[in-house]
């Protein structure tokens, strides 16, 4: 795998940008004042993000990309306000809500295509807690990024729970299963 544009700087100096850039986008988008340090040279570069909203503890927005196609720095803005504001699955973000949600950004990998023969192989692929995972059947796709192992450890499950979010049977096997892997630096606001 390519390295990330980042990969030779301390993690905390990248959290320290990032999370504060999610951070400035979403509340612009809500109306609210918000600056932050756009200068960083590697936000220039290619790259791909998933930025997660959590209030109350509870997931509030999750939207990212799995490929990049434009700037990190374009790619952590733009799924930071999806995530706040187009989610499908939640209500828009309010702005009273703001200042009490925790913004997280997870940097993802390049994609590594996974080559097995059957389910049971691919099962023993899987990287618990570390692996990423994209499923593909046809017109359906889904993914979990690797955080989803700590609510689904068991990887027969995660890949059951995949397919039903394809919109699959959770027993669904097809020839045509492709399967990808990720890998994600994830930053998270205290």
């Amino acid at each position: 795998m390519a390295p990330l544009p980042f990969s030779n700087l301390p993690m905390h100096e990248v959290g320290a940008v990032v999370l504060p850039l999610a951070r400035a986008a979403i509340g612009r988008a809500l109306g609210i004042a918000a600056e932050c340090d756009e200068a960083a040279p590697w936000l220039q570069e290619p790259g791909a993000c998933f930025v997660t909203l959590r209030y109350a503890d509870a997931l509030r927005g999750c939207v990212g990309t799995l490929k990049p196609h434009r700037s990190l720095l374009d790619d952590i803005k733009m799924n930071a306000v999806a995530s706040a504001l187009h989610d499908d699955r939640f209500i828009p973000l309010q702005a009273k809500e703001w200042p009490t949600t925790r913004v997280e950004v997870s940097l993802v990998s390049q994609l590594e295509p996974m080559s097995f023969l059957d389910e049971a192989e691919a099962l023993l692929q899987f990287r618990r807690g570390t692996d990423g995972v994209v499923f593909e059947s046809g017109l359906r796709r889904s993914t979990f990024l690797p955080q989803v192992w700590e609510s689904l450890p068991e990887p027969r499950e995660f890949l059951a729970q995949l397919k039903r979010k394809a919109g699959l049977p959770v027993n669904f096997w097809a020839d045509d299963v492709k399967l990808s892997r990720y890998t994600v630096q994830k930053f998270v606001e205290e």
